[in-house]
């Protein structure tokens, strides 16, 4: 497992070492591993200032939120009656979940933006999150959790009078936090690392999340990949950091199947 870490590990490690380069040949064959000392920010400098990088990323960090906040709330919301309840059309609701999975990639993509033009939200934040807040392995995973649960504790708050929205979002859903963070992780580095749509739904470039902005970068740069080097480390930062701090949650989400005892 070593092996394959290190072995996974090395492009990220070779971008980091050419970012902080200031000259001779990227892709020399054999490549030197070694990280120049002392290294060189010139490149970062100069990629943040000349892209307005800080731009791209108030974009991706509007987009990202959106998306995990409404997506999770989506998901709990669905997931929860079909644990829970007992209803008429439960069996058929639960099949229509899984429509959607059958369709193509490219299908969807032609849906989707039939849609949001016909609702206006061409060339919005709005436009770019809507489409992607409905998740059918979310839901799943949701469900799943909710049902591990024990009967006797949702019972035992109907008897102190407790009513539905009150046992579902104060009793229940923290019971499954382990879980809904980790979703909520693989959820934001979708939405932080979305190329195609947001690119098909925005024509302003100030609008372009770091994703689609990375692009950007690569055309404009194509003859200095130590620039794009840069902007790919600066891209990869937040999630890192996200992946930091939230690995707690992460291990217990998918060792203990999301049950908070």
């Amino acid at each position: 497992m070593i092996v394959i870490a290190i072995w996974m590990l090395l492009p990220y490690y070779w971008t980091l070492k050419t970012s902080f380069e200031s000259g001779g040949n990227v892709f020399a064959y054999p490549p030197s591993l070694t990280i120049p000392f002392p290294p060189h920010f010139k490149n970062y400098v100069y990629v943040w200032n000349t892209l307005n990088l800080s731009r791209y990323f108030l974009n991706s960090i509007i987009i990202t939120a959106a998306s995990v906040f409404f997506g999770l709330l989506i998901a709990l919301m669905a997931a929860y009656p079909l644990a829970r309840y007992d209803f008429y059309g439960k069996k058929i609701a639960w099949i229509y979940l899984f429509l959607p999975a059958v369709l193509p990639f490219s299908g969807g993509v032609i849906v989707n933006y039939i849609i949001i033009s016909k609702m206006h939200l061409v060339n919005t934040y709005t436009g770019v999150v809507l489409p992607g807040l409905t998740s059918l392995f979310a839901v799943i995973l949701f469900r799943q959790a909710y049902k591990k649960i024990p009967l006797s504790l949702e019972e035992a708050a109907r008897i102190d009078g407790a009513g539905e929205f009150y046992i579902w979002w104060r009793i229940m859903t923290p019971q499954i936090i382990p879980t809904v963070v980790t979703w909520g992780i693989f959820m934001a580095i979708g939405a932080w690392d979305a190329f195609m749509w947001p690119l098909i739904v925005l024509s302003n470039e100030n609008m372009y999340p770091v994703a689609v902005a990375l692009q950007y970068l690569n055309s404009t740069f194509q003859t200095n990949f130590r620039y794009t080097s840069a902007g790919l480390i600066l891209a990869s930062i937040p999630m890192i950091l996200l992946l930091i701090f939230g690995q707690d949650f992460l291990i217990k989400g998918l060792s203990e199947g999301g049950i908070k005892y």
